[in-house]
């Protein structure tokens, strides 16, 4: 039996626990939550949650610090107002024991009700936003739940506004058909299922006699839904032919469109966030406005998850911790392959230009390679802090660090065509995916070691070594038939001077926000927060910087006049060659016919 097909087993076995009840007391008792929103306009939902408490003295409640697949500790607590508990019309003593703990005195009850608020007001895909037009809910942000492990299934009944008609999310419907209601087998499922309620346009298509469904909310009448479901489904069967087979039942795209970004994997579900004007921008450009290119490697992204992470996964992501740090030197593995897989199922499902593809990729290795972090910090380390590192950037970040997704997408592309090199294209990562997939996709996960194995096993010869070296991409360029593009096409344009830094406006004034290592600015002592008032004497304003720093050419010196917490200093340096952009990938005009034929080959697997 597949594993698929045992974790459908176990479910329907809870789910019949569930229905039936069960002698084994308390184990089989339902968790029920009721969430209300009385005044969505004041960012609230309102919570009531119904614990077995098998009439035990005390039962202690906790509520998540962080959320699977997003590695930095949120304290969601922070947020929660107006707890109380009671047993039936009898009030029960609760305090609070940690920041994010309660101890409820039960009187000897066996069940146990608690009354809370939540304050929603971060757009964002691990948090919470409530507001007038829809209410955009994370488990692990939303749920309190027994601190000690327990089997109980859960109940969810959400009671909605007489403006809003619909729930969107991943959780099953309870059995009956009752409004609004669902069931869980466990609170993993439960914060592993956010719930999005408002009046969303929604699209439904089958894949494999799946169902698949995509809730728009907001958007209109930017938004082609029935084209976007239409490229989401496409997505969807170009995973399925790399992976053979969809491990769920049921799956829900949960489309956000309100000016914001980002997106979270959930194991039948992901929870986007997208621009109402990226639809329209059919290109990718070097503006860095959204657009839909990005939100289909988005799309793609997300679902690769289904299989990378929610189940192929690092042995230390599970079972969760949901009150302390999960430490793995793995995520360059679980996003990073991923973030290298997803622009090329995009490819695959034929909804972007081999050009297209080339330049997502090739952003990913131009923001590696001019990142002077990628020297300092190791991608294993990298994965390992990314609760320190990667959630909370600061202004040396470039230069200490480098994130795991974008290493680990560039490792992706080069382990890849060493794979088909190694062995004169017979397999290739997609090989590797699967194989890994076959062994550790089921509750243990796997280590780095282990990992490892396969990819040689795949290859067919031992990569520690190469794996350890400094990123060569010869290969690659020669097994595929590319090669850099030498700065603009036809090499016209001059070459530009730089100082190293980056700059931010603060109103008018211009203002110091990062200086990069190896730079002239770095050397010259300039630093972040600074403010430059003046370029050679001249008054230079936030918005002049740019069309100032053309009238020179690298090698020129020049003095800034800045202000360093309101101290006058001049500073000399001298200019720089800005790097030209020789970090993007194209198809050489030459390229022989067997390296288009494994360029094919790898674009259309």
């Amino acid at each position: 039996t597949s594993l698929p097909m045992i974790g459908r087993i176990v479910c329907s076995l809870a789910g019949l626990l569930w229905l039936t009840g069960s002698a084994m007391g308390q184990a089989s008792e339902p968790i029920r939550y009721t969430l209300r929103f009385p005044q969505p306009e004041t960012h609230y939902v309102e919570v009531e949650a119904s614990f077995p408490a098998g009439r035990r003295k005390q039962i202690e409640l906790m509520m998540p610090v962080w959320t699977p697949g997003s590695y930095l500790v949120r304290d969601y607590s922070r947020h929660v107002e107006s707890i109380a508990a009671s047993a039936g019309v009898r009030a029960l003593k609760i305090r609070k024991t940690r920041k994010n703990r309660w101890t409820v005195e039960t009187a000897g009850s066996t069940r146990v009700d608690v009354r809370y608020r939540v304050y929603g007001f971060e757009l964002g895909v691990q948090t919470n936003w409530i507001g007038s037009e829809f209410a955009m809910l994370n488990g692990a942000a939303t749920f309190l739940s027994l601190a000690e492990k327990t089997t109980s299934p859960h109940e969810i009944t959400v009671e909605l506004p007489p403006s809003w008609k619909t729930v969107a999310t991943g959780l099953t419907e309870a059995p009956g058909g009752a409004n609004h209601r669902f069931v869980s087998p466990d609170y993993d499922t439960v914060v592993d299922s956010p719930i999005v309620v408002g009046n969303p346009t929604s699209y439904k298509f089958e894949v494999e006699g799946k169902p698949h469904y995509l809730f728009n909310f907001g958007g209109n009448p930017f938004w082609d839904g029935d084209a976007a479901s239409r490229d989401v489904r496409r997505i969807v069967e170009s995973s399925l032919r790399l992976w053979g087979s969809l491990p769920y039942d049921k799956y829900v795209f949960l489309n956000v469109i309100a000016e914001a970004s980002g997106g979270l994997e959930h194991k039948n579900s992901t929870l986007l966030l997208a621009s109402r004007w990226a639809y329209r921008i059919r290109e990718d450009s070097e503006t860095g406005r959204p657009n839909y290119i990005n939100w289909l490697d988005l799309v793609a992204h997300e679902f690769f998850h289904v299989w990378n992470v929610k189940r192929l996964r690092p042995v230390e992501l599970g079972p969760f911790d949901y009150e302390n740090e999960v430490y793995t030197k793995s995520l360059w593995v679980a996003e990073g392959l991923t973030s290298y897989y997803a622009p090329l199922i995009v490819k695959r499902a034929g909804l972007i230009s081999t050009t297209q593809f080339l330049r997502l990729l090739s952003r990913r290795i131009e923001s590696l390679e001019t990142t002077p972090g990628r020297l300092v910090q190791p991608v294993e380390t990298s994965s390992y802090d990314a609760w320190i590192h990667l959630y909370r950037p600061n202004e040396n970040t470039p230069n200490s660090g480098i994130s795991y997704y974008t290493k680990g997408a560039v490792i992706g592309l080069l382990i890849d065509a060493k794979i088909r090199s190694a062995t004169s294209g017979r397999k290739s990562l997609d090989d590797a995916m699967r194989l890994a997939y076959e062994r550790y996709s089921g509750r243990s996960g796997f280590t780095p070691e282990e990992f490892r194995r396969v990819l040689a096993e795949t290859a067919g010869t031992d990569l520690e070594d190469w794996l350890k070296n400094e990123l060569d991409y010869r290969d690659m360029l020669e097994w595929f038939g590319l090669r850099w593009q030498n700065g603009t096409p036809g090499g016209s344009e001059k070459q530009k001077a730089t100082t190293g830094l980056v700059t931010k406006a603060d109103g008018s004034r211009l203002i110091v926000d990062q200086v990069r290592r190896g730079t002239p600015a770095y050397a010259s002592g300039i630093s972040a927060g600074d403010e430059i008032l003046a370029l050679d004497d001249y008054r230079v304003l936030a918005d002049q910087w740019l069309s100032r720093m053309d009238q020179y050419k690298p090698g020129d010196k020049i003095e800034l006049l800045i202000s360093r917490r309101g101290e006058l200093k001049r500073v000399s340096l001298a200019l720089a060659a800005e790097s030209p952009k020789k970090w993007r990938l194209e198809v050489k005009p030459d390229a022989t016919d067997e390296q288009r034929d494994r360029l094919e080959k790898w674009l259309s697997n």
